[in-house]
């Protein structure tokens, strides 16, 4: 049996959980999502607790399980607490600002780099080189928060770019003998 699949999901007060022919929607003091699952899988919903079970030990069947019931209780957990990526932005001159529902980012290049919120996801600037990424779909925040990165992805010789807040960015050492006989 699935260490992760066989764990029941708890539904905390105020989130209301409706299962419809294996399309869960959830919904929660923060908004609504809703998600298709496969239809090999059974989806339980009884006393305020969600279990997932399987019908046989195939493999597929094993992968599905412990990924539907992770991704149910990733659902709940967004629509109660919601999900967050935090950016920090290094280098000299390298800035980002909110203007309106767009993200204006100076990063070096001849022009400002401008994102826009996207559906479900909001952005926030607590400081010039602080981004916050929230929303109630991890895969939605962690997808938006890697293009955000890959605008300016940090190099290795001086660190400048944007990373994800403790990204550790393994350093290049440049070039040794410069200059020496």
């Amino acid at each position: 049996m699935s260490r992760i699949g066989k764990m029941p999901i708890s539904v905390p007060a105020g989130v209301d959980v409706k299962c419809e022919d294996n399309l869960v929607t959830v919904k929660g003091p923060k908004g609504e999502n809703s998600k298709q699952f496969s239809k090999e899988l059974t989806i339980n919903i009884a006393d305020g607790v969600i279990t997932v079970t399987r019908p046989t030990e195939d493999k597929i069947h094993k992968s599905l399980h412990g990924l539907t019931r992770t991704l149910i209780a990733n659902m709940v957990e967004g629509v109660t607490n919601g999900f967050s990526k935090s950016l920090d932005i290094e280098g000299v001159g390298y800035r980002a600002a909110k203007q309106g529902k767009n993200l204006v980012m100076n990063l070096g290049y001849s022009h400002q780099v401008i994102v826009p919120e996207s559906n479900g996801i909001t952005i926030d600037v607590p400081q010039p080189n602080k981004i916050i990424v929230n929303g109630i779909d991890k895969q939605a925040v962690g997808q938006f928060a890697a293009e955000i990165r890959e605008k300016r992805p940090p190099e290795p010789y001086k660190g400048k770019g944007i990373r994800y807040t403790g990204e550790h960015i393994i350093r290049k050492e440049g070039k040794a003998g410069k200059g020496k006989k």
